[in-house]
């Protein structure tokens, strides 16, 4: 079946912006197709520096007649009901049928050609383009990332016109902006159009892209005995700036291995887009680094790696200049500076922060084992270095940097807890185990999310401009990695009390702790409905609800555990119709005389099973303590089976309803299994 081939080349797209484009330009491809009932075999969509392509087989020649029935007005609705009716519809008031005394409409539309529906489409796409910043040029009303100067639209082999602002449509593209042939060429189908890109220097595919720079750098590297430094960001950035990539590598004075590696990549990232080399002997960094060109030259690259390793070496002039000079003032007498450093106009200053994490981490330290002192002086010094040159070039390295300079003024005890008191910041990243740096990391994000909760600078929908979740998220893997045995709420207590007296943000954000966990679990693979079980048992131990969530989801994967589930429920329905009649008999069940066995059997093995079952909690053995209830399951099916809750007699029935309270209550200890799906 016919193919459609879209190219819209403009000048360099951003290198960030590229992925995205290509899956926009997919997605709205696909939804106006779609719309005018057109089912491809498949649709793709390319970017890359300089083009977004698009191609879509297995399109019919000619769109399909279309019928639609659509339903309107009552027959005697007004007058201006029905005439704006007929205006949609464009049809006539006889053309209308009515069935059970409401009009329909039934309206043919004639299939058009697709080239027509095509050019509607990609016009449309291009006007409707969201990208995250456009420019206006020239004397149109059009917007692009940057000027548009080509659109190439062709289907099954023939031209479809198409006029933007003067960009006419045509079949033509062309190759590099340097190397090659400088004429452009002509595709009709995507075959000869990657095979003239091919031709003319230009890798369509940014996974060919990426698989190429990775593959040749690694070959220099190893002609060398070096190791790249893989970095998967700088690679998705860099496939996106050459449309030739070719890695080269150069030379770099070893003079600059004295300054910490960190400085050394993250100058090279920054600043260059370079790929860092290491020593795989000794694993440390070597003195190359490595670039990606976009030409083959014809020295094989040596002037351009001539000429990078002189900016570079500018570049790390600035960094070593940084480093001696930040050296120079220590920490401790850098947090005056943080007092004229606003944090949040709400939340006051930098050094005010300070003072509250700096409390709040001599609080929590004996909770996770540190000493307290320790954990109190790494806290109030571990923002001292967002005030130094080098953090202030890289924001990227504060922290780091803090715990570099503390190592130099002597202060092993605690430079690692300066440097790790971010961690974790993604999910990849490591998480301290280190008590002293647990516990000022603890402090640092528990004082984050206290403050921009209390002033109600909450997260909403996708919106979440202070990382609030990342930071929740972090306290999480913080206290789980760790198996710190703490009350939450214990913890952020005093992290709200020292901000706001603000009631309610202590439940709030206790909300958004089980929120995020259960985002964490349903990552695992475990159900969200089983962490708000446990969590309404106003646990708030993370490490015990997390073991409290697997036994249960392994109890209610056994046949026991699903029947004493259903039981459950049918005792709860029972009493809830119950209550709207009036409150519940309390006190406890007994043996009335008379009573059958299946009552006197539920009623024993409760009493059995609800003192064992403390025990077990209490012990934190909850797949034991989930065993224990498992007992209940034959008695509970048993009673359900012959026993009539229901009975005539008032003071059997409130017996029976005391039973099943009782039921309710015990499995209550457990986990709220109302709140269980499916």
């Amino acid at each position: 079946m016919p193919q459609l081939l879209l190219e819209l080349f403009s000048e360099e797209i951003p290198a960030r912006m590229q992925a995205q484009a290509a899956r926009d330009l997919e997605r709205m491809a696909r939804e106006k197709l779609a719309e005018a009932g057109f089912l491809p075999e498949g649709v793709k969509a390319f970017a890359g520096p300089r083009r977004l392509t698009l191609v879509a087989d297995g399109l019919a020649p000619t769109q399909s007649d279309r019928h639609e029935e659509r339903k309107g007005p009552r027959a005697g609705s007004p007058d201006q009901a029905i005439e704006g009716f007929l205006r949609s519809t464009g049809l006539t008031r006889d053309q209308l049928t009515e069935r059970d005394g409401v009009l329909y409409a039934h309206i043919h539309k004639a299939g058009r050609p697709t080239p027509e529906i095509v050019a509607e489409m990609v016009e449309a796409i291009v006007r409707g383009f969201a990208w995250p910043k456009s420019m206006k040029w020239g004397t149109g009303s059009l917007r692009w990332v940057r000027p548009l100067q080509r659109i190439l639209c062709v289907f099954d082999g023939e031209i479809v016109p198409i006029d933007i602002d003067g960009i006419r449509s045509g079949d033509l593209s062309e190759g590099h902006r340097f190397m090659g042939p400088r004429q452009a060429f002509r595709a009709k189908t995507f075959e000869q159009y990657a095979e003239g890109l091919e031709a003319h220097y230009v890798v369509l595919d940014v996974e060919e892209r990426k698989q190429r720079i990775q593959h040749e750098a690694r070959t220099l590297c190893h002609a060398r005995n070096l190791e790249l430094v893989e970095d998967e960001g700088l690679l998705d950035e860099v496939s996106g700036l050459s449309e030739w990539p070719t890695p080269i590598l150069g030379d770099m004075d070893s003079a600059f291995l004295d300054l910490p590696p960190e400085v050394i990549r993250t100058s090279m990232r920054t600043h260059q887009k370079y790929f860092a080399v290491r020593d795989p002997a000794t694993g440390k960094l070597a003195p190359h680094f490595l670039t990606v060109a976009n030409i083959e030259a014809i020295d094989g690259g040596a002037a351009i790696a001539a000429g990078n390793a002189r900016v570079l070496s500018a570049r790390l002039n600035d960094a070593r200049f940084f480093w001696d000079e930040d050296r120079k003032v220590g920490l401790q007498d850098r947090l005056e500076k943080l007092k004229g450093v606003t944090f949040h106009a709400k939340l006051g200053t930098m050094y005010a922060r300070v003072e509250r994490i700096e409390a709040l981490a001599r609080e929590i330290a004996p909770l996770v084992g540190a000493d307290p002192e320790l954990a109190a002086r790494a806290a109030r010094l571990a923002k001292a270095d967002l005030g130094t040159g080098m953090v202030g070039e890289f924001p990227e390295l504060q922290g780091l940097m803090g715990g570099y300079y503390a190592r130099a003024e002597g202060m092993d005890d605690i430079a690692d807890a300066i440097r790790d008191h971010y961690k974790p910041v993604g999910p990849s990243d490591s998480v301290p185990t280190a008590p002293i740096s647990v516990a000022v990391a603890l402090a640092d994000k528990l004082d984050t999310l206290a403050g921009f909760f209390a002033i109600d600078e909450k997260p909403t929908g996708s919106k979440d401009p202070y990382a609030l979740r990342r930071a929740a998220l972090g306290v999480i893997r913080l206290i789980l990695d760790n198996r710190l045995r703490l009350s939450l709420g214990a913890v952020l207590k005093p992290a709200v009390g020292r901000i706001a007296a603000t009631e309610g943000v202590d439940g709030q954000l206790l909300a958004f702790f089980a929120d995020r966990l259960k985002v964490a679990l349903r990552e695992q693979g475990k159900r969200h409905d089983l962490v708000d079980a446990i969590f309404a048992t106003r646990d708030d131990d993370l490490v015990r609800i997390v073991d409290r969530v697997e036994a249960l989801d392994a109890f209610l994967k056994t046949e026991d555990g699903a029947n004493l589930l259903a039981g459950y429920r049918r005792a709860t329905n029972i009493l809830k119709a119950e209550e709207k009649k009036g409150p519940l008999p309390t006190g406890q069940a007994s043996v009335l005389e008379g009573a059958p066995p299946e009552e006197q059997a539920l009623l024993v093995t409760l009493r059995v099973v609800l003192p064992e079952l403390q025990i077990e909690l209490a012990a934190e053995r909850y797949a034991d303590a989930l065993a224990t209830l498992a007992s209940l399951r034959q008695p509970v099916d048993a009673f359900f089976e012959k026993v009539l809750v229901n009975a005539d007699d008032v003071a059997v029935r409130d017996n029976r309803l005391r039973l099943l309270a009782q039921v309710r209550d015990a499995m209550g200890l457990a986990a709220d299994f109302s709140l269980i799906v499916g």
